[in-house]
């Protein structure tokens, strides 16, 4: 009998970390779902590298930060599915998405603490509280939080409590989900040259030699390094990984 092929959904799976993720999920041989924010293009371009590759790919429209979309996407995946697959289901789960926040916190607004709380955590958390139906037994959540949880950097207080909350999320949900053989991790990047937060670490020097310096093997993280570990963490190797937080960061600050 042949194996079924399995699917992932990655959210941000445009552009940066999520594209480099969604690519390699594809090599292992997993058909991918990706979203996008507002560049259909570029999430074009992703879907058409996937399917170069031999895998089935396709792109949709979400404002992670906005829940009321939610029903609507996830109605819309699953008819997908059905619809060319035969079931609703999926496996695989990369909470990616997100945005950029430097503010002290004497400066930071609560416009923009409730915009990266609702991208970040509450986005999150109730996305993946609609995806659970459709997951399979054996199935993965992978959220992607950062090294700036262990590493406090003055400007980031908002993004990194957010994404403290998602670290404990996940053990919660390797807790209740275990019984059901879904497995949920963390993987936190270091700082990587992307164009996330305007390229603050890609495009500025003096950023990209701090992150060098202070990084064991000796400069910043590209998205390659960081989108295989989370096709690891979906593959059959990785099975019996779970509830851990997993730091990709080249030895940041050690």
């Amino acid at each position: 009998m042949e194996a079924r092929t399995k699917i992932a959904l990655v959210t941000g799976g445009s552009r940066g970390l999520g594209r480099d993720m969604a690519l390699n999920l594809a090599k292992r041989g997993n058909n991918i779902i990706l979203t996008y924010n507002s560049n259909k293009e570029k999430a074009d371009e992703v879907v058409a590298q996937i399917i170069e590759m031999g895998q089935k790919a396709i792109a949709y429209k979400l404002n992670t930060g906005n829940i009321q979309e939610f029903d609507t996407f996830i109605k819309n995946v699953a008819q997908h599915l059905e619809e060319n697959t035969g079931s609703p289901n999926f496996d695989f789960l990369i909470n990616n998405a997100g945005t950029a926040l430097y503010a002290p916190i004497n400066e930071t607004t609560e416009e923009q603490f409730d915009t990266a709380l609702n991208v970040h955590f509450k986005g999150v958390y109730f996305l993946t509280q609609k995806a659970l139906p459709f997951l399979n037994k054996g199935g993965r959540i992978i959220n992607i939080s950062s090294g700036l949880t262990r590493v406090s950097i003055p400007g980031s207080s908002t993004y990194a409590s957010m994404k403290g909350a998602i670290e404990v999320f996940t053990r919660y949900l390797a807790k209740e989900l275990g019984p059901k053989g879904i497995g949920a991790n963390v993987v936190a990047p270091g700082a990587i040259e992307t164009d996330f937060g305007n390229g603050h670490v890609r495009d500025n020097k003096d950023i990209n030699d701090m992150v060098a310096n202070f990084t064991s093997l000796g400069r910043a993280g590209i998205p390659e390094d960081i989108g295989g570990v989370v096709a690891f963490l979906c593959s059959e190797e990785g099975r019996w990984i779970n509830g851990q937080r997993i730091e990709v960061a080249g030895g940041m600050a050690l």
